[in-house]
């Protein structure tokens, strides 16, 4: 799917990127206090060190910034996952492995998840399915990496079941962000990591002694 096109007055693509980082970081601080429809163009001109009228020179609409705080965090999540993910390899110990440094990524993102998730909706529509298909995309990685555990420990898991598990998984580690108020005064992010393994292990082996 092709990428949105967010459009600036500016052509220096360095500034753009810089400014727009900042734009980020601002965006998400707002957003995540006040909501994004209750946030203005200028708290995110000022939360971002610039006058509005240089927020403009690099988009358009609140709604770019939005645009641009989802596409950020899904491609710093994705880099990281790519990078750490051996698609190859396919014992249950590298399968631990992925789990634990994804969640662990979540939790270094917590404010960006939480942010996104409550927020997402507010995309507009040529945006939104292009934010979901890089989640999908990122699904995706999990299911192969689980099918490659499920193939080297000869476990008796279906297509359906794989697909399901890349799901629950992709949303478990996002949940302690944005289910955080909760869960956080039950468990530590090493004994969240220890149960959620532990949850679908058993699904993998069919309740079978791991």
């Amino acid at each position: 799917m092709k990428k949105r096109q967010v459009h600036a007055s500016v052509k220096d693509e360095k500034l753009i990127e810089k400014r727009r980082d900042q734009m980020i970081k601002g965006a998400v601080s707002l957003f995540k206090e006040k909501g994004f429809h209750r946030t203005t163009t200028r708290e995110l001109a000022k939360e971002a060190g610039f006058s509005i009228g240089t927020l403009y020179e690099y988009i358009r609409t609140k709604e770019d910034v939005l645009y641009l705080v989802c596409d950020r965090i899904y491609d710093q999540v994705g880099e990281r996952l790519q990078q750490e993910l051996d698609m190859n390899r396919g014992c249950l110990k590298s399968l631990k492995s992925a789990i634990y440094y994804y969640f662990h990524v979540m939790d270094e993102m917590q404010d960006e998840v939480l942010v996104m998730y409550q927020e997402a909706k507010s995309l507009s529509k040529d945006a939104l399915p292009y934010v979901l298909n890089k989640e999908l995309q990122m699904v995706g990685m999990f299911e192969r990496v689980i099918r490659n555990c499920v193939e080297y420990e000869n476990l008796p898991v279906s297509e359906k079941e794989i697909s399901l598990l890349a799901h629950n998984l992709f949303v478990q580690g996002q949940m302690w962000g944005f289910r955080r108020w909760a869960l956080q005064k039950q468990f530590n992010l090493n004994e969240y990591i220890e149960l959620q393994l532990e949850i679908l292990l058993h699904g993998l082996l069919k309740g079978e002694k791991k």
